[in-house]
């Protein structure tokens, strides 16, 4: 009589057995899908002949410059001036793309309205149309003389070569990036989950910001990232509006072209990796605090 007990015991055995081997941490996890070796390779040897070795060069140019030089490089007045206005302008230009892009997505979502395909579709014109192009037509708004700037400038208003012109550019071609990157999660949470915190007592303030936001807070601070990241780069839209006056309105993709233009490649190169590091920090910092609000914040349809 003891033998079927003994059976079943080695059975809860195996069991539990692999139900650890389970629990462990592997490289791959299983799927049905076939292929995935060769579809890591290709994705591997993409990223580092399109990204790593770009990069690489970048760094391997900016240590041959020596500390020294490259610290005086760095240090100059007017470069520092430029990483200024350069990251703080696209930082302002992507926290105003933050709170308006959530905002024109709910309108676009929860709401039907005559012609909301056309403002659904003027969305993405930013991604279709050069960039210069976007440059001289807001230059050709805001400035003195044109329909906007005439208008405002009587007010002690200055937007065209101006500080303020970079981020009226920067926040017309980082608007689609917050827009199509919270769409998607706001179409997905259910209209009864904002009943439901009505019926429970909710004011709508409450609702939005209890309810709704913490489930867009991961979205939110991606299309965040990517209008930043767009911004600190953005070259075309911003040299037409901007004036590019030294100390002023010169950022610093600008002032790279420029030392590139009088030969000084150390210096370019210095500007350059400075970018690079900044960039990398507060972008590692961004998905450091979107992978926080993820795993807390979660909404669960």
């Amino acid at each position: 009589m003891a033998q079927p007990f003994a059976v079943a015991g080695l059975k809860g055995d195996r069991k539990l057995t692999e139900r650890r081997n389970g629990s462990r941490w592997r490289f791959r996890q299983p799927s049905v899908l076939p292929g995935f070796g060769l579809s890591l390779g290709i994705t591997l040897s993409w990223l580092v002949l399109i990204v790593l070795i770009p990069l690489s060069g970048l760094v391997f140019r900016a240590s041959g410059l020596g500390w020294s030089d490259f610290v005086a490089l760095t240090l100059d007045p007017r470069t520092l001036n430029a990483l200024k206005i350069s990251f703080g302008t696209a930082f302002l230009a992507a926290v105003i793309n933050l709170i308006f892009g959530v905002i024109l997505a709910w309108v676009l979502v929860r709401y039907r309205f005559p012609g909301k395909r056309v403002i659904d579709a003027m969305v993405d014109l930013p991604f279709a149309l050069p960039t210069a192009v976007a440059g001289i037509a807001l230059t050709t708004l805001y400035a003195p003389n044109g329909w906007i700037g005439q208008v405002i400038e009587p007010l002690g208003l200055k937007v065209a070569f101006t500080p303020a012109g970079i981020v009226v550019a920067l926040i017309f071609v980082g608007l689609p990036f917050v827009v199509r990157t919270v769409q998607p999660i706001m179409e997905e949470i259910d209209k009864e989950v904002e009943e439901a915190a009505a019926t429970l007592g909710a004011s709508r303030f409450q609702t939005i910001s209890r309810v709704l936001l913490p489930g867009l807070m991961p979205a939110g601070l991606t299309g965040f990232a990517l209008a930043f990241a767009r911004g600190v780069g953005e070259y075309g839209s911003v040299i037409f509006i901007a004036g590019n006056l030294p100390y002023v309105s010169e950022i610093a993709p600008l002032l790279i072209v420029i030392r590139l233009e009088e030969f000084n490649y150390a210096a370019a190169t210095a500007i350059a990796a400075v970018m690079l590091a900044i960039s990398f920090a507060m972008l590692l910092f961004i998905n450091s605090i979107q992978a926080w609000s993820r795993r807390r914040y979660v909404y669960v349809a």
